[in-house]
């Protein structure tokens, strides 16, 4: 994979931990402030992000955008009553307000038995370099030159490339600090840089898009932007004159940029706020088999140099590599100290959300999947949001490509897969080795045994 060129940064004006440590400094003051206002408990998180991102389209400039984002959230308790108030002024007298108001809303709310900090025995005390620091001093006009280098690549590819939605290029850094009264003091900092295309092939009712990005912490991660252009080029011609189908019964194999979707709603679904409103359709499925037996998910948070890194979540507590399924079932919920509470466990250090999840492969790649398949669907496109949380009902519009004896044979769209997300984890069949690496949810492309798809035909 070649690398993107740019100039690099400078190692001495970068101010990052100088920054880091106004952030803790102005934590600190608000805790100080908190209890000094009687607050039984308080939290504080300090950010400040930012961030260039550059839109091209047809060789033009549409947009060009700095963003400096900076915000400050203050939480205080008094037993179990629970206040909130942010603001994005560092002025001290705009700081003493926005403590003064948390404590006055928590002075008049309702008590919650669930309210609180998390265990302090849970805070994190170890902090291990994870690699996620690499800002990009990426200046305006070189966010354009690649912009453009990539859509042309993919224009120029072959004539039947009729038209652009754009390419785009955005580079972005992130400071964090969290700081609550157990004494507990954690500071991140973190970078995160893109470049994508979108390209429109055909004319008329016969016009197909698709497209492809590259997405990293560092930008020695991102694909070149010419290979990203003809990407896309590439996958916008596969998809012209599709067909579709006769309703049916079939196998089918979602891609791995979109089998993360399935990952993503099993998410959902064991998610404490999801469990204690009692809508999920895995209620109380815990220890359970739902997966097939030798199907894996594990959390990574400690990944170095992962997208969704993290030595403590956002309460503090610390992580640890933790599964979440194996050998098909399911070990726990997804849970932060409130929801946990609610539910009567523990915290599994998922105060917002998860790190690093990997499915763990049992085949091969895209093609020996096809081949292990012989006859089916393969979907590289969802769309619409037909999925019910409540029943796991599912039903989506998809796009991809007929398969037969092993084979892509045509292209089709104006389709429909659908079934049950319970029945369609049980039918998992395989989990291909080609990981989808633009994620935090990594899994390669996964073969359901079948599924209803509905055509035209």
């Amino acid at each position: 994979m070649n690398a993107v060129t740019a100039s690099s940064t400078n190692a001495s004006a970068d101010d990052s931990l100088a920054r880091l440590d106004q952030l803790e400094d102005t934590a600190r003051r608000l805790l100080a402030s908190a209890s000094a206002r009687g607050a039984s408990q308080a939290e504080v998180s300090c950010s400040e992000e930012h961030g260039l991102n550059v839109n091209v389209r047809m060789g033009e400039v549409e947009t060009v955008e700095s963003t400096r984002d900076r915000g400050i959230a203050v939480t205080v308790y008094f037993g179990r009553r629970k206040g909130s108030a942010s603001t994005a002024d560092l002025r001290e007298d705009s700081l003493e307000a926005t403590g003064e108001q948390a404590c006055a809303i928590a002075r008049h709310t309702e008590e919650d038995p669930a309210a609180g900090l998390a265990d302090p025995a849970r805070m994190a005390n170890d902090f291990p370099e994870l690699d996620l620091w690499h800002p990009w001093a990426l200046q305006a006009d070189q966010a354009v030159d690649l912009a453009l280098a990539c859509e042309a690549a993919g224009r120029d590819s072959d004539p039947r490339i009729a038209n652009s939605d754009g390419a785009a290029v955005g580079s972005g850094t992130s400071l964090a600090v969290y700081a609550n009264s157990h004494g507990f003091v954690g500071r991140e900092r973190s970078s995160q840089h893109s470049i994508g295309c979108a390209l429109i092939a055909g004319h008329g009712d016969g016009m197909q898009r698709d497209g492809w990005y590259s997405i990293g912490l560092a930008r020695e991660d991102l694909q070149a932007p010419e290979e990203i252009g003809r990407s896309a080029a590439q996958r916008t011609l596969a998809r012209l004159q599709p067909r579709s189908l006769a309703t049916g019964e079939y196998p089918v194999l979602f891609s791995a940029e979109v089998a993360r979707s399935l990952i993503g709603h099993l998410l959902g679904a064991v998610s404490g706020s999801a469990l204690y409103r009692r809508a999920s359709f895995l209620l109380d499925h815990a220890g359970q088999k739902i997966f097939p037996a030798g199907f894996a998910i594990d959390e990574l948070p400690l990944l170095r140099h992962g997208l969704r890194s993290a030595a403590f979540d956002a309460e503090g507590v610390a992580t640890a590599d933790n599964p979440l399924v194996a050998d098909g079932v399911l070990l726990r919920y997804v849970l932060g100290s409130y929801s946990a509470r609610k539910l009567g466990l523990q915290s599994t250090a998922n105060a917002g959300g998860v790190h690093n999840l990997q499915v763990r492969a049992n085949a091969g790649d895209l093609d020996e999947l096809l081949r292990g398949m012989g006859r089916g669907l393969l979907v590289t496109e969802l769309m619409g949001q037909g999925v019910n949380p409540v029943t796991g009902d599912y039903s989506r519009g998809a796009g991809g490509f007929w398969v037969e004896d092993g084979a892509i044979v045509h292209p089709v769209d104006n389709i429909t897969v659908a079934g049950k997300l319970k029945d369609m984890f049980a039918a998992i069949e395989a989990v291909g080795s080609d990981v989808d690496r633009r994620s935090h949810i990594g899994t390669g492309s996964i073969l359901v045994g079948r599924m209803t798809v509905a055509g035209g035909e």
